[in-house]
């Protein structure tokens, strides 16, 4: 772990943490040597590290933030929910998934703020569910390590909420398509299709748009940098209107 007196930042460097704090609303107890060690995918330092500089990826804010999200949503669970231990450990899976992860860093905007190496970037780095759910994770690691635990809970709390009632409640699941054909299979007797719409953009940035049918009826539309997840994507809309025009209650886990 660098100290801010040990690593010297570039300008660009320093304005991207600095806007990083604000725009993702950090405490301001943070710090900006730790949260620009959480913002270092290890292409960046592979491609900006020199014998003048040592950088530091974000790997080993990840291993400790996975840790500390573990702890807050596990203390969450238990205080707010009378669920037994299988279910909060079902919960707490889905909850803490890459998934939910990316989905969560991607509606902070925390994509526009990863240092990444120019090769890394252009193919596509920015929208990977890895690079961005264990940027989160360091993420978390650099409140706890900054500002403590209460403050770190307060943000994965804050940002999270909506996902831990969510989790609880059954209306998340991991693998959309599954739980689509699950439904149709039990309600209709029939399976969904999924037809490609579109695919455009440049090889190495291709962006697919991904229809879900169910006789003829479109369900759901997904986009995105891979056919598998968009069809994801499609999948959750056409699982939501599905559970809505049942009543939401027939949740099959």
């Amino acid at each position: 772990m660098k100290h801010e007196d040990d690593l010297k930042l570039t300008l660009q460097e320093e304005q991207n943490v600095k806007k990083a704090k604000k725009e993702l609303l950090l405490p301001p107890c943070v710090k900006e040597s730790v949260l620009f060690e959480a913002l270092c995918h290890k292409s960046y330092v592979f491609d900006n590290e020199n014998i003048q500089r040592k950088l530091d990826s974000n790997e080993r804010l990840e291993f400790l933030g996975d840790a500390v999200l573990e702890l807050v949503i596990s203390e969450f669970l238990y205080n707010n929910y009378h669920l037994s231990e299988g279910e909060m450990s079902k919960a707490r899976a889905i909850i803490g998934s890459e998934i939910i992860l990316a989905e969560v860093a991607l509606k902070l905007r925390l994509d526009d703020f990863i240092f990444l190496s120019k090769g890394e970037d252009k193919q596509g780095g920015r929208t990977k569910k890895s690079i961005l759910s264990d940027t989160m994770e360091a993420l978390f690691a650099c409140i706890y390590l900054s500002c403590g635990y209460e403050k770190a809970k307060k943000y994965i709390i804050k940002n999270m909420k909506e996902y831990i009632e969510n989790a609880v409640e059954g209306n998340i699941f991991l693998d959309y398509k599954t739980k689509l054909q699950e439904l149709t299979q039990e309600k209709t007797k029939k399976l969904p299709e999924y037809v490609l719409l579109s695919a455009s953009g440049p090889s190495h940035m291709k962006r697919y748009k991904v229809a879900v049918k169910l006789d003829d009826e479109i369900l759901g539309i997904g986009e995105g940098f891979s056919k598998k997840f968009a069809e994801q994507l499609a999948a959750k809309i056409a699982c939501e209107k599905f559970l809505d025009s049942i009543g939401g209650n027939d949740v099959v886990d």
